[in-house]
């Protein structure tokens, strides 16, 4: 943990270092912006209140004699937060507020201290806040999902109804740690309300005041069924629906042939049973294999052939309203526009499908996903202020920012950042939420979602430029 010896580093009478996090652009990226979320939690749970104790600094300058085989612990400097600020950090934090949809390659946060004696703090903690780049991409992706899905329902179905369901957290297995579970599942939840991770569900409860911010329906998976043995299939799913009659069911259905389990299982000895539920107890069949866009075409081709189907107000084929299908296997953001296409192709809405989605919602990202970097933009050396940057030869794109840094929306309607110090402060959108060891901004998950939701160009993308900027502002309804 080389951060333990910056304090020896830093030119001789520091007295303010001032740092900002961004999703630095990049060329080719298929992200251009990115949804601000999840740095309440880390708030709340790692630095609120005292958070420096005599018995840690003990601990800590025994541990890097240990880690460094020599003394460098400032031992010192942090008794002095202890003795001078009862062991709570100096440090202000300002950030767009949660939900927020920023685009990409301006200023997210700014960190600096609030004590000259401690300098050395504002990197100090830049560790364990750029551990945000993970929520941010999850809530970012989960958005971009949104959007695909919302453009081919609204297209095929003429309304958005039931957009905050289409998606759900199928990656609570799939995630390295309870805690990246937690954190992705929550900011999973800032776009929908579909999630099987429980994990961000207790978070967005504990960390955002939301009592229960996510649904789930009971499902079959591959172990209560085979276990029927294979001649018993029918048994297992007639099971299923005997014990879940009153609300909606998921049945894996792809144990042994799913084209099979559809056409004479579900569509030949179940037909009846699955006839005779209803909307609010629907039966939805679940794909688990084989290629996912040519899979579910067959599936639901074969469903309309054993049930029949109707033409909704926009004039695609609707099954009928007691059954569904939740395709959960290979999905990502370009599976789904895949699957989409080609059911609107042939003539199907997007009504009659969920998704659900692991690895590529929760863990087949990194920091790079969004480009996520944190740097010192301003520095004080008795008094007098410096704007600083990096500019490397080798890497133009990795150029940061200078000065101290503003937020704001310019003429045009569009988020820009200002450097160097320039910019009216009333006009700063950076909301001050952390100080001197308290939180200073408590955001629930309903006013996120509400900043979070969808534009009118996000699901209608023909939209000519002009069109843009005067439906920049206008909020869709009923999305949330």
């Amino acid at each position: 943990m080389a951060k333990i010896t910056h304090y020896k580093q830093y030119p001789p009478n520091v007295s303010k270092i001032y740092s900002y996090f961004e999703c630095r652009r990049k060329k080719g990226s298929q992200f251009s912006e990115c949804v601000f979320f999840g740095l309440q939690y880390l708030l709340k749970k790692y630095l609120l209140g005292q958070v420096i104790t005599e018995d840690k600094i003990q601990e800590a300058k025994l541990f890097y004699q240990m880690h460094f085989k020599q003394s460098v612990f400032d031992e010192e400097s942090w008794r002095k937060v202890l003795e001078k600020h009862n062991g709570r950090l100096p440090i202000r934090i300002k950030a767009v507020p949660e939900g927020r949809i920023v685009p990409r390659g301006n200023v997210l946060f700014t960190v600096e201290n609030t004590d000259p004696d401690f300098y050395w703090l504002t990197n100090y903690i830049e560790t364990m806040l750029v551990q945000m780049w993970y929520p941010i991409t999850v809530a970012t992706i989960s958005r971009e999902f949104k959007k695909i899905l919302a453009k081919h329902l609204k297209a095929t179905s003429g309304s958005l109804e039931g957009l905050d369901l289409k998606l759900h957290d199928f990656g609570y297995r799939g995630v390295s740690s309870q805690e990246s579970a937690a954190l992705g599942g929550a900011a999973h939840l800032v776009n929908f309300c579909s999630t099987d991770t429980v994990a961000g569900l207790l978070m967005a409860q504990r960390y955002y005041s939301c009592p229960m911010a996510g649904f789930s329906i009971p499902a079959a998976e591959h172990s209560t069924i085979i276990s029927w043995g294979r001649s018993r299939e029918k048994e297992a799913f007639e099971r299923v629906l005997d014990q879940f009659s009153s609300g909606p069911v998921s049945v894996v259905s792809d144990s042994y042939d799913i084209f099979h389990a559809c056409k004479h299982i579900w569509g030949d000895e179940l037909k009846e049973r699955v006839m005779e539920r209803s909307q609010d107890s629907c039966l939805v069949i679940r794909p688990d294999s084989g290629d996912p866009a040519e899979t579910l075409i067959e599936v639901i081709k074969i469903l309309g052939e054993r049930f029949g189907c109707s033409l909704n107000s926009v004039g695609f084929k609707v099954l009928p309203s007691y059954l569904r299908i939740i395709q959960g296997d290979g999905i990502d953001l370009v599976s789904v526009e895949e699957i989409l296409m080609k059911l609107s192709d042939e003539g199907w809405s997007a009504e009659n499908v969920f998704f659900g989605c692991g690895s590529s919602l929760l863990q087949k990202l990194n920091r790079d996903t969004l480009s996520c970097a944190f740097k010192c933009s301003y520095v004080e050396t008795e008094g007098k202020g410096m704007d600083v940057y990096k500019q490397p030869l080798t890497d133009p794109s990795k150029g940061s920012k200078r000065g101290r840094l503003l937020l704001r929306r310019n003429s045009d309607g569009l988020l820009e950042t200002i450097e160097r110090g320039a910019g009216k402060p009333e006009e700063d959108l950076l909301v001050t939420v952390y100080e001197n060891g308290s939180l200073v901004q408590d955001y629930s998950l309903e006013e996120i979602r509400k900043n979070a939701r969808l534009r009118d160009e996000d699901v209608n993308p023909t939209l000519h430029n002009q069109d843009q900027e005067l439906l920049r502002n206008h909020i869709l309804n009923g999305v949330h």
